[in-house]
């Protein structure tokens, strides 16, 4: 089941010359989606370090254009948990329009358990993987 994770506005900001919104401010609103996915699964990021000893790094991020989008647009976010290995999980999130339903772009990002003590992926532990199979697409 897909998780709703943010809504937004497209501002004329957002705008390059073209007059759509411009590749690179996709990514800020996918990135902070992704903080909304650990929180919405029931791993706050915030606390993931505290109380699992483990963060996450995003080792890949695939966006997929589909449709433009334009200043008033609005927009909302979902996400699923696509896969898990042993030190890693791949979400995909969904861009689309909040009046239509339109698809308008995809982002695959794969996050990878990382130990900060030693710098290097780690093995994720088996409390996050308990709540990331419960919600495995």
């Amino acid at each position: 089941m897909a998780l709703e994770l943010l809504r937004g506005v497209i501002h004329p900001w957002h705008h390059d010359h073209f007059g759509h919104m411009n590749v690179r401010h996709y990514a800020p609103f996918f990135d902070d989606a992704c903080y909304h996915m650990w929180t919405k699964l029931g791993l706050a990021y915030r606390d993931m370090l505290a109380t699992h000893g483990v963060h996450t790094v995003t080792a890949q991020a695939t966006t997929r254009f589909v449709a433009e989008l334009q200043a008033g647009d609005l927009i909302e976010i979902s996400g699923v948990v696509t896969k898990i290995g042993t030190k890693s999980c791949v979400f995909l999130f969904e861009m689309r329009h909040a009046d239509t339903g339109a698809l308008h772009a995809t982002y695959e990002v794969v996050e990878v358990f990382f130990d900060p003590n030693t710098r290097g992926s780690t093995a994720m532990p088996d409390s996050v993987r308990a709540k990331l199979e419960a919600a495995l697409a």
